[in-house]
């Protein structure tokens, strides 16, 4: 009997989550709860100490560099850890980085094969857990990416942007929610995205932590936020492709000129993240 009702349950749920998802109306997430019994733990990432820059490298960032990112711009140098804790800040430097003049200025981190020990995974859970960065604009994520994402083939199975989280919400209503996307075929006109819609948080994402995760096999992408279901999608036909984990900030805008409405009353912020970890199917380990 309770499986039955379970089983009702999860239909209605699921009928539920598409209708949000496609009318683009805000949810909390009231899926099922993530299985963890079926994974076993491949990275781990709790940054108890200084940086390891040999896992964690520029994302289109190489040494001291600083690049335009939207309407910032990236420097690896300003990723640190404090308190066990990786902090990410946006902060407005009036002298700037490198060639760069007056601006706000982020980072971005990654796992590429550019780390000489970068880590990267085809299906699994990903899951992070952190305190989002607070300020209209500000847009801090957890995603995946590998050069497939560039081939303009007509289909994301040889690389799909799996954006886990984005939180670029604040100032606007409702405010304690976060996105989740994916893009392939490159950036240009070819360019192809699924986008969910908002996912609230009982939690508030700016002051408490929580974690954001995502189930990837070879059939579909399940999204989670605090280990309950959002949404799940085969968009693309999923990436059959491992893929690298990228941590990032960025202001929203265009060549490092943040958009109109700025971060709120000029403060910094700070993209606060207690952990990554990364599992895999017990039943592709053996």
């Amino acid at each position: 009997m309770a499986t039955i009702f379970q089983s009702i349950t999860a239909f209605f749920t699921s009928i539920i989550i598409f209708i949000c998802v496609s009318l683009d109306i805000p949810c909390y997430p009231m899926g099922q709860k993530v299985d963890m019994d079926k994974f076993t733990e491949t990275f781990t990432e709790e940054f108890s100490g200084e940086l390891d820059r040999n896992i964690w490298s520029g994302h289109y960032q190489y040494g001291n560099t600083t690049e335009a990112r939207k309407g910032s711009y990236w420097n690896q140098n300003l990723a640190k850890t404090e308190n066990g804790n990786l902090i990410i800040p946006v902060t407005y430097l009036e002298e700037g980085m490198g060639d760069k003049g007056a601006g706000w200025y982020s980072a971005g981190i990654d796992t590429d094969s550019d780390s000489p020990n970068g880590f990267s995974q085809k299906f699994g859970y990903f899951e992070c857990r952190c305190i989002l960065p607070k300020g209209a604009d500000v847009w801090s994520a957890f995603w995946l990416m590998n050069d497939g994402v560039y081939n303009a083939d007509g289909n994301g199975k040889d690389g799909t942007e799996i954006d886990i989280f984005e939180s670029d919400c604040y100032g606007d209503f409702p405010e304690n929610a976060i996105t989740s996307n994916l893009h392939f075929d490159g950036y240009g006109d070819a360019h192809q995205k699924h986008g969910a819609t908002k996912f609230l948080l009982k939690n508030n994402p700016y002051e408490e932590f929580n974690t954001y995760g995502l189930e990837w096999n070879e059939n579909e992408y399940i999204f989670y936020i605090n280990g309950v279901e959002t949404f799940r999608t085969d968009f693309g036909g999923v990436s059959q492709n491992e893929e690298y984990l990228i941590l990032s900030v960025e202001m929203k805008g265009e060549n490092g000129i943040p958009s109109e409405r700025e971060n709120i009353a000029g403060e910094e912020a700070e993209f606060i993240v207690d952990y990554v970890k990364v599992y895999q199917y017990k039943d592709l380990m053996q």
